[in-house]
């Protein structure tokens, strides 16, 4: 009789504890990643309010970053104490950066952006920025990404654009002297997301986006959503994952090593630091 409660007892703990990590981001992570198990790298008070990542070409020994109250490029090695910057600009709601051509580009809320040489950044004296207004439509901003030899931005919030339907987003080029042109659009599809997680309709506002360089599938993250969505090249929704407030704070960055590893960056607040989290691909067996 003892035996068999307490047998009872070990499996009602084994299903409250299976229920509890499904909690924890909706049941599901995408195919090769755990959302419940990262390694977490706590952050300085300088990147408190840390926002975008980027790695240079999938580099996984220096990670870029920038936060969104100052002016300011960061760069090191994840799990280093030692974190080196260079100012590039004043005062101002920085949102993301991307590294492409040798070139670094930060995004700021309102859709400008800036680049400069990642010469100048390491050596610590940023010299050469050049800065480009109205470049993109009238809106707020957070995501950037390079992949190939283009940049992608995607609108979080934009004038004349219905969020319940679709988020518009942005291909631009960038030359080797650090010009920005547009080159091209594209659309996520609000409506499909909604409907793979069983809502009738829903504001999709997004934060973030990278390239998988294993499967080239892009990952999407909103913090103001709570989710990750996965979408093919062609932009076409595949998935939504709900990911939860207790792991991610407030979930800004997003960023894949050549390996396919995936770091999530969020800001900290009076209490939690900023932190950046890595999760391991695992291949399938």
């Amino acid at each position: 009789m003892k035996a068999a409660v307490i047998f009872s007892l070990l499996l009602i703990g084994m299903i409250g504890s299976s229920c509890s990590q499904n909690k924890t981001t909706g049941g599901k992570s995408p195919a090769g990643y755990d959302l419940n198990n990262p390694v977490k790298y706590q952050m300085g008070t300088d990147l408190l309010e840390i926002s975008g990542i980027a790695f240079n070409k999938g580099d996984n020994s220096t990670l870029y970053a920038e936060q969104d109250e100052e002016g300011k490029i960061f760069y090191f090695r994840p799990g280093d104490t030692k974190v080196n910057q260079a100012k590039f600009g004043k005062t101002g709601d920085y949102e993301d950066v991307a590294i492409l051509n040798e070139q670094a580009v930060i995004l700021r809320s309102d859709g400008s952006l800036f680049s400069f040489p990642l010469s100048e950044v390491k050596a610590g004296q940023i010299n050469s920025v050049k800065e480009f207004k109205k470049i993109l439509p009238a809106g707020e901003y957070e995501g950037l990404h390079a992949d190939g030899n283009k940049l992608y931005a995607l609108c979080k919030q934009c004038a004349g654009v219905n969020h319940n339907k679709q988020c518009n987003g942005y291909i631009l080029n960038l030359a080797a002297d650090g010009n920005i042109t547009q080159s091209g659009t594209f659309t996520i599809d609000v409506q499909k997301i909604a409907a793979l997680i069983g809502k009738a309709k829903m504001k999709f506002h997004p934060s973030a986006l990278a390239k998988n360089p294993l499967t080239k599938q892009w990952y999407v993250l909103s913090s103001v959503n709570k989710m990750i969505v996965v979408l093919d090249e062609r932009w076409n929704v595949l998935q939504a994952y709900p990911i939860s407030p207790k792991v991610f704070l407030q979930p800004e960055g997003i960023a894949f090593d050549r390996q396919g590893n995936l770091y999530i960056s969020n800001e900290g607040d009076k209490i939690t630091n900023g932190n950046v989290l890595l999760f391991k691909y695992a291949k399938a067996r």
